[in-house]
């Protein structure tokens, strides 16, 4: 009995992580609704370990569960978006200042390499590949913070601009920019300066806020 009952977790813990995936990579889209059964049959799993998988997504914000109506993916308003935004910039400014003070010299390098994909993405004109990077950059950071607190409640941030992932990023002239406020952002960490880490970072995603708020006009 005792070898047996971690399974049902593990498996709760693997049908919230692939939904969460889906949710974040639009593949299931804002106000879709979840039916339980379907998601039980994509997933291989049970309609209990769904069901269970789906309470943890409403607690976090990511999906709207209502009485006797079922769940669907929660839709994230333009002003909503930009509080978010301001509330990740932030958070997302501390992991940046951490992140100079505790990256080891191979997560600098690892930055560094991101960067430079980041680059080759927009000579190619690959915004999408752009954007997978820019995610990568952002997550690559916040792992180096090694600030569990602030890493967990930028995942729950994150999963619900969904459908503002690459809104900014098609705007004219923008990736230009978000390329050299990234590299900024990584210059400072591999300096070894706190401060101007956590500047650069605040000022990159306020630009992003401003980005969306020019974009929705």
């Amino acid at each position: 009995m005792t070898s047996s009952s971690p399974r049902p977790t593990r498996a709760v813990d693997d049908a919230y992580d692939r939904l969460h995936a889906k949710i974040f990579t639009g593949e299931l889209l804002p106000n879709e609704r979840l039916v339980e059964a379907d998601l039980a049959e994509r997933l291989k799993v049970s309609r209990a370990i769904v069901r269970t998988a789906l309470v943890r997504l409403g607690q976090d914000g990511i999906v709207t569960l209502t009485p006797h109506r079922g769940a669907r993916v929660r839709v994230v308003t333009d002003a909503e978006a930009a509080e978010i935004l301001q509330v990740r910039a932030m958070l997302e400014a501390l992991a940046a200042r951490q992140a100079a003070v505790r990256a080891t010299a191979r997560e600098i390098d690892r930055l560094r390499r991101i960067v430079a994909g980041m680059g080759r993405r927009l000579e190619e004109g690959d915004l999408l590949g752009y954007s997978e990077h820019n995610a990568e950059l952002h997550a690559a950071i916040i792992e180096a913070a090694r600030h569990e607190t602030a890493a967990r409640l930028i995942a729950g941030l994150r999963a619900q601009l969904v459908r503002f992932q690459f809104r900014t990023i098609l705007v004219a002239g923008r990736a230009a920019h978000s390329y050299a406020e990234h590299t900024a952002i990584v210059d400072a960490i591999a300096d070894r300066d706190p401060d101007a880490a956590e500047t650069a970072m605040r000022g990159h995603l306020s630009q992003v806020e401003a980005t969306l708020s020019r974009a929705k006009r």
